[in-house]
């Protein structure tokens, strides 16, 4: 299977398209920061001639801070949604995702799965067209409790033919898939152990001469000062190591897509 980079996802994403979901999704965040600004603001004039002047320099530090964090996410998810590479996916070129390696292989089978809330399937379906794909949908409410998913499937319906799934028991075939994208979506298995059930059902799906591509945000510093305790969403590089060797799983390469986004891909040891 050829891997052109030659893409057309741009015609499936509108400018602003990324950060515009993000306040769209998380609007409560938003809401509460607007609202610790407006009180704030609102104990100064009231009572402002009664407090001392650290109580003010405190106070006008919140709103500074409120403010310019609330700012400083929103432009780092411009970059990251919107201006990046992330959506058009040329990265793909600099991946050993090859289906030739093996002449067994004549049509290649690819999976994608995602936690609810799908962006990617349609622009690597375009990709890897002559390959035999399948989109999976593991999101359960009561497992992976994120209000912004459940949002986002309200305006956005599901890739045609998307079957739901459960982490501990995926519809696949050993040895059989070339290569299983996962892209921002495995973070949302907060439970430890049903994330290795997951990836150790993954590396028993894929082919000897196939891979697992996974792509996250990390809970480290350049996501910290991005999000500040937003990265508490995400999952320490070590972390993620860890759950891969859980699950028989080697990384035979890491890469970044923006300094926010880091890369894995895996294949069986």
């Amino acid at each position: 299977m050829k891997t052109s980079v030659t893409l057309q996802t741009t015609l499936t994403r509108k400018p602003f398209q990324g950060v515009g979901n993000i306040v769209r999704f998380n609007w409560h965040f938003y809401v509460l920061a607007a609202l610790l600004v407006i009180l704030l603001l609102a104990l100064q004039l009231w009572a402002g001639a009664w407090l001392p002047a650290w109580v003010h320099i405190g106070m006008q530090m919140g709103v500074g801070l409120a403010v310019g964090s609330t700012l400083v996410s929103l432009v780092v998810s411009y970059y990251v949604y919107d201006y990046s590479d992330l959506y058009q996916f040329q990265w793909l070129a600099n991946l050993p995702i090859n289906a030739t390696k093996s002449e067994t292989i004549k049509v290649p089978t690819m999976v994608n799965i995602h936690a609810g809330f799908d962006e990617t399937s349609e622009a690597l379906v375009a990709h890897y067209s002559q390959a035999t794909w399948y989109v999976f949908d593991f999101y359960a409410a009561a497992q992976h409790t994120e209000v912004s998913i459940e949002r986002a499937r309200k305006v956005y319906p599901p890739y045609p033919n998307t079957q739901k799934i459960n982490t501990s028991q995926l519809p696949l075939a050993k040895d059989t898939v070339t290569c299983i994208f996962c892209l921002l979506a495995a973070h949302e298995i907060r439970n430890n152990e049903e994330r290795v059930v997951f990836f150790k059902q993954l590396q028993q799906a894929i082919h000897p001469t196939g891979c697992i591509v996974v792509v996250e945000h990390l809970r480290d510093i350049a996501n910290f000062l991005a999000y500040q305790a937003g990265f508490f969403h995400f999952l320490s590089r070590q972390t993620w190591l860890t759950t891969f060797a859980s699950a028989d799983l080697q990384i035979t390469k890491e890469f970044q897509i923006t300094p926010f986004l880091r890369g894995f891909v895996m294949e069986n040891k």
